[in-house]
Parts: structure tokens; C-alpha cells; sequence
């Protein structure tokens, strides 16, 4: 995406305020120029906002579709009192276990290097804000939360930890990032609409870009 707005504005300074994982979707904002990118720390540090879906009943090694299946069990004698009541329980502040396949750096190398090379480097549980989750939909193994959460927070290690605490393992399949601070995925572009003919892009880029003052203002109104 960087690399598309790049081609399509002709501007050499674009970064974005955070990735996601390759079997994700959902909203990821970029800073187009110098006074922008001065930003992306600032926008980096908002809350986040996604819908996930974990499949109970089955444990990976990197909590997520993409690991190997390292643990099975039944998934028996839930009931939807007890699942809100469990995933609403993940609301507050908690210490969280950063995954094994991160980005993560130990020795100056990312922790999905040790992992893929069958080495296991564990990093010091670190303190992550949950402000709101909730069930939004339970049909057999299937279930769909909703999570507002603060800067550093795993969804895939929350899918595993909630799993534990139901009893029956869990790994996440889907994740959508919906919001990013003041930014919803409402009003993002596809990002298809950039693989069109540069002249059009660089014009529907500019068409939707928010002024840097913009930005600053809120800030500011948010002190």
C-alpha cells in the first residue's frame, strides 16, 4: 500500500501507523509527506478497534490459522451466558504474553526468525488496556468478538487466552481492524482503487486525504 501511494502521488515520504498480519483485513492508515509521517508515533499510539473470529476447540503455534495444529479438544457444555461472561472478563488492563511469531526483536532479530527455525524465545508478559469487548455472534465453534483495545495488544493471544479460559483451546481465523484512533475503515479507500492508472489514483487519493492541521487539532482538542 505504501509502495502504491508512493507511484500514485510521486512523493518519496509515505509511511503507515501500523501493519497486520497477512491473513488480515481492515483499515490501515498512511501518511503521505514530511508532516505526516512526523505523526505516525502520535497515530500509532490510538486505540484500536477489530472483529475477530476464533475457532474454539483447536490450538496453533502462532495462535492463528497459519501455525501447526498443536493441540485438539472438545468443544462441549458451552453456553452463551458462559462465553459473554468469559470474553467480558478480558475488559481492564492485563498483563499478555507477546506470541512466539511476532515482530518482536530479541538479539537484534524479530521473534518469528527463532520460531520458524524451531527455536522458542519468550519475552516478559507486558501490560496491555482492553477497553471494551464483547460477543457479537457464537454458532458452534465459531465465535465473533469485538475488541477496543490500546497500543501493543495481540488479538491472536487474546483468542488463545480466551480459549484457555473456556476450557477448550482456541485460535483466531479471522481478524478485521475497524477503527484506528479517530480513522474508521467506513471511510477508508479500497485498496484496490490504487492499482488503477496512476493519474486516476493520485487524483482519488487527494480527493479523500485529511490536511496534517487537521490532525494537529484534534490533537490538541484531545489534551
Amino acid at each position: 500500500m505504501v509502495q502504491l501511494v508512493k507511484r500514485a502521488l510521486q512523493i518519496k515520504k509515505v509511511g503507515h501507523t501500523g501493519t497486520l498480519d497477512p491473513f488480515a483485513s481492515g483499515l490501515l492508515v498512511i501518511c503521505a509527506g514530511r508532516q505526516a509521517t512526523r505523526l505516525i508515533p502520535q497515530l500509532m499510539d490510538g486505540e484500536k478497534e477489530y472483529t475477530a473470529t476464533l475457532r474454539l476447540g483447536i490450538e496453533t503455534d502462532s495462535q492463528d490459522l497459519t501455525g501447526v495444529v498443536v493441540g485438539r479438544h472438545e468443544v462441549s457444555g458451552l453456553s452463551r451466558a458462559a462465553i459473554d461472561d468469559c470474553v467480558a472478563g478480558f475488559a481492564g488492563e492485563q498483563l499478555q504474553q507477546p506470541p512466539c511469531f511476532s515482530a518482536l526483536k530479541y538479539q537484534g532479530k524479530p521473534l518469528y526468525y527463532y520460531a520458524r527455525k524451531g527455536i522458542k524465545v519468550e519475552k516478559e508478559p507486558r501490560p496491555v488496556f482492553i477497553r471494551e469487548i464483547e460477543t457479537l455472534a457464537w454458532q458452534d465453534d465459531q465465535l465473533l468478538i469485538r475488541v477496543v483495545c490500546g497500543k501493543g495488544t495481540y488479538i491472536r493471544t487474546l483468542a488463545a487466552d480466551i480459549g484457555a479460559a473456556l476450557g477448550c483451546g482456541a485460535h483466531l481465523v479471522e481478524l478485521r481492524r475497524t477503527r484506528n484512533g479517530r480513522f474508521s475503515v467506513q471511510d477508508a479507500l479500497p485498496g484496490d482503487a490504487l492499482l488503477q492508472e496512476r493519474q486516476a489514483a493520485s487524483a482519488l487519493l487527494l480527493e479523500h486525504m485529511l490536511p496534517v492541521d487537521d490532525l494537529i487539532a484534534g490533537f490538541l482538542n484531545n489534551v
